[in-house]
């Protein structure tokens, strides 16, 4: 079966990464990332990562305790680039060339963020892991993966989640909750069913970029998408037909 995309942007948030622990990075959460984009990348497409800080340090409940929101931002950043070498190390130990480009320079752990190389290294098999986020406080690594996507082409932008897409209402809390196959950035919009932060979410909506929130902790769900197998929820232009599975 063909490809359905020649170059994504997978988004997977330092959360994610805890596994069933309250910090740090779960090793086996790790090597099941590692694993999938391994997959991915051995079919062919290019796969770019943005990796987020939450599970070592999170910026907003920082400067919400006092700290200055600025200060608390770049370090949340220095938590993405420890878990973007992390994860480079879980892709190469399985044989797939990476390279880590950071929005913060710090020659001794990463490449700096140019755009140019980061495509070039795409172009030439290599997996991108951007980590620092935008290199700006104030902005999510949310919107570090919709600006990325948009940079380098890519043509779809996957949020890896516990969870196995958008629901229109808490499915925790409601029995009777419908999980969307399909649904528009307007009807996601009108709806508040907060698919990504809003900022990323009006980049990914102004320059028509598809997102799709799908389970990260199901193994083969990466390689099943990039097949062209309905997963988890696709966010669309509004011209497409809401679904629901």
């Amino acid at each position: 079966m063909a490809a359905a995309y020649k170059r994504l942007l997978l988004k997977i948030s330092g959360e994610a990464l805890m596994g069933d622990t309250s910090y740090g990075i779960s090793t086996s959460v790790l090597e099941l990332v590692a694993s999938e984009v391994v997959d991915v990348a051995k079919l062919g497409i290019e796969v770019a990562v943005v990796v987020g800080g939450g599970n070592i340090f999170r910026g907003v409940s920082e400067s919400a305790k006092g700290m200055d929101r600025a200060s608390a931002d770049y370090v949340g950043m220095l938590a993405t680039v420890m878990n973007a070498v992390s994860l480079q190390g879980a892709i190469e130990k399985l044989g797939q060339p990476t390279r880590v480009q950071s929005a913060i320079e710090m020659s001794q752990l990463a490449e700096p963020y140019i755009r140019r190389r980061a495509i070039r290294h795409l172009e030439k098999g290599r997996v991108v892991i951007f980590a620092a986020g935008t290199g700006n406080p104030f902005f999510t690594t949310d919107t570090a993966a919709a600006l990325r996507a948009m940079e380098i082409g890519a043509e779809i932008l996957m949020k890896a989640t516990k969870v196995d897409g958008v629901y229109d209402k808490d499915p925790r809390k409601h029995a009777d909750a419908r999980r969307y196959e399909q649904v528009t950035f307007t009807d996601a919009l009108k709806q508040d069913l907060k698919v990504m932060d809003a900022t990323a979410f009006a980049l990914c909506r102004d320059n028509e970029l598809p997102i799709l929130v799908f389970d990260m902790t199901k193994r083969g769900n990466i390689d099943r998408v990039v097949r062209g197998e309905a997963v988890g929820t696709r966010i669309v232009r509004d011209d497409e037909q809401t679904r629901f599975a």
